[in-house]
């Protein structure tokens, strides 16, 4: 199976080494310098340790045992064996400090990764998948603890290690010295191949996994449509294939470990060896000792275990590099819209950026009452193709909205009908800032909304969506949200919609724990705690994205009794598909390819034989399919309506 184009770009290697990346790194580490103080202290006394042995060694063999001072023996062999304990309480404590600095630096990157997706615009989602940006917060922040762990400090503990037995080589005999690093080029050449194997097999582990993650994700999150078309055996063929390839990846990166690790043993007994034969004929000539070359055995042996454990550090970072350049690359994202004020809006004319002047904002507009315009909002998904790098016009872009005015006054009901892609749902969005217009500008009370901070001018809003989403949690805290309201509080917004009947009847009742989007209760009753949210938030401006859309006729007419309430002196813009919901609306935008192309009350609309009148007849038709003549809706709607509680206005 081939995979996506974007996991190729997910998984492309950098640099083994970035300075200015790792300078970023390390401005993450400098809180915790106490920490990184402590642990390389650790490493070099535990470098420092390895040289008892040795040193002691050659004193018990050159100068004890020829002189039968077995007291002298005795204290060597104690403290050699206080140098092992003094050794294991500093690898302890190394260990200890070098998890604390890594696991402290990922939950520091994990918290502002988090806090920036959740500045960035809802575009910025339209264009990455999730399963990408949980990778970002997961692995790629989990590859920098091994960094950390294992990597930058332990890499400088293992160079200190291989300075001291080297100088302690070097000092002692320097012949010997260089027999024992005639090796050296052999190992330098196999690490270096090793590498470039292992990072290969690195990077076909991570493509694949990145391959079952994505199938899971979507599979996991199809179930109903899996099992409903029995497609279980394929899916599970498919996945097997997965992960067999995810399988083969992992035995090769095994089977070049199990490579490696063999060949430098083979090495490291090459240098043993070709010291002993160097040495051989100097001890029958008296030139060195027996305790010199038993201690250079030893040095040797400990000289290649850091040489080997330097190779692996290095695969360590090259990965952390790659995934420091993925998880800046998202930090680096521009917040859009900004979230205060924020610098000038450039809006566009015929493809061409023209700068907005900066004015002082005016004060923000009360919490009630507010008027809100559109004027001549042009907007398209995909503008990227509207101007080339040098500022020349490459085409048109794909218009959902094309000069799209109106304006909502306090108390006013403005609906919005058309065909599906029409544009209705992207006036909700603009509304909100979730995407910003390329011409035309949206106000409030006479605030561009381009000038308001994001959190003043949502708080203003309540949005009532088809597609509901509620948080795994108890229903009070989905209600609440971030309003600090109290029990009683959030009890009387559940009632206002007829909420509470149905937490009644849930067995925890406000504590009732709901499961992942709300999957443990029905649609109707998820559509009702989402009314029961909005009420709650006591909003300026009400949203209505075809919200009655999940529920029954009788559970319908109640939510509308509660919306003709919570309308009363608030903003109202309500998208419909269902045109029977909307017939007491104050003015009706019928929208066709982004343009308000009729607007008027419900009777107007009918009597101007339009393409409102079409659509309203074909529903009506539909509606009435089954019933007998004289029990049909009349043709202006003015009875039988679920909506006829709001009041026909006109």
């Amino acid at each position: 199976m081939t995979a996506p184009a974007s996991f190729h770009e997910e998984d492309a290697l950098g640099k083994a080494y970035d300075g200015r990346l790792m300078r970023r790194l390390l401005g993450y580490v400098r809180p915790y310098h106490a920490l990184v103080a402590g642990a390389l202290v650790l490493l070099f006394a535990e470098g420092g340790l390895q040289l008892v042995g040795p040193l002691l060694t050659r004193r018990v063999i050159d100068v004890a045992l020829p002189a039968r001072d077995y007291g002298a023996v005795g204290a060597a062999a104690l403290l050699y064996g206080l140098s092992l304990v003094a050794q294991f309480v500093c690898s302890y404590g190394e260990t200890v400090l070098t998890g604390l600095l890594g696991q402290r630096v990922m939950r520091d990157l994990r918290h502002e990764l988090f806090a920036h997706l959740q500045r960035l615009s809802v575009a910025f989602f339209d264009r990455n998948p999730v399963g990408r940006l949980i990778t970002r917060v997961t692995s790629d922040v989990e590859s920098l603890n091994e960094l950390f762990t294992a990597g930058v400090v332990s890499g400088l503990g293992d160079l200190f290690t291989l300075v001291a037995i080297s100088g302690m080589m070097i000092v002692t005999d320097w012949q010997l010295a260089a027999a024992s690093f005639l090796v050296i080029p052999l190992v330098y050449a196999t690490s270096r191949l090793f590498q470039s194997r292992v990072r290969a097999a690195y990077r076909d582990i991570r493509t694949r996994l990145a391959r079952i993650n994505a199938f899971l994700q979507e599979r996991l999150t199809g179930m109903r449509v899996v099992q409903l078309f029995g497609r279980e055996r394929d899916e599970a063929r498919r996945f097997d294939a997965l992960n067999r390839s995810h399988l083969e990846a992992h035995l090769k990166s095994i089977t070049i470990y199990a490579l490696y690790f063999p060949a430098i043993e083979v090495l490291t007994s090459v240098a043993l060896a070709t010291l002993i034969v160097a040495a051989a004929g100097r001890v029958g000539a008296g030139t060195v000792t027996v305790g010199t070359v038993a201690a250079f055995l030893m040095l040797v042996r400990r000289f290649f275990q850091p040489l080997q454990d330097l190779s692996d550090k290095y695969n360590t970072l090259q990965q952390a590099m790659a995934s420091s350049e993925r998880i800046f690359k998202l930090l680096d994202t521009e917040v859009s819209p900004p979230h205060a004020g924020g610098p000038p809006h450039r809006e566009g004319t015929e493809g061409r950026a023209t700068e907005v002047t900066e004015r002082p904002r005016p004060a923000a507009p009360g919490p009630r009452a507010v008027t809100v315009e559109f004027h001549d909002v042009w907007f398209a998904y995909d503008v990227a193709h509207v101007a080339d790098g040098a500022g020349r016009r490459s085409g048109e872009p794909e218009w959902v909205l094309r000069g799209v005015s109106f304006r909502a006054r306090p108390g006013e009901t403005i609906a919005l009908v058309g065909h599906t892609g029409a544009g209705k749902t992207t006036v909700v969005s603009l509304l909100m800032r979730f995407y910003e217009p390329q011409r035309g500008r949206i106000t409030i009370d006479g605030v561009d909304v381009r000038r308001m901070p994001l959190a003043e001018l949502r708080s203003l809003i309540g949005y009532v969506q088809q597609d509901i989403f509620l948080f795994a949690g108890d229903v009070a805290t989905n209600i609440r949200l971030a309003n600090p309201l109290s029990e009683e509080a959030v009890g009387a917004a559940a009632a206002r919609v007829g909420a509470d009947r149905v937490i009644a009847r849930l067995p925890d009742g406000y504590r009732q724990q709901l499961g992942e989007r709300g999957a443990s209760i029905s649609v109707g009753e998820r559509q009702l705690l989402s009314f029961a949210r909005a009420i709650a938030a006591d909003p300026a401006i009400l949203l209505l994205d075809e919200a009655t859309s999940a529920v029954d006729s009788e559970v319908e007419a109640e939510i509308q009794q509660a919306l003709a309430e919570l309308m009363r002196g608030r903003t109202t813009i309500a998208v419909a598909h269902r045109l029977s919901t909307i017939v007491g609306a104050d003015e009706i935008l019928v929208m066709r390819h982004g343009q308000i192309v009729e607007r008027g009350t419900h009777r107007e609309l009918l009597r101007r034989g339009g393409l409102y009148e079409r659509l309203y007849r074909l529903q009506v038709g539909e509606a009435a399919q089954g019933l007998s003549g004289g029990d049909r809706p009349a043709p202006d709607g003015g009875s039988g309506e679920p909506l006829a509680s709001l009041g026909e206005r006109g």
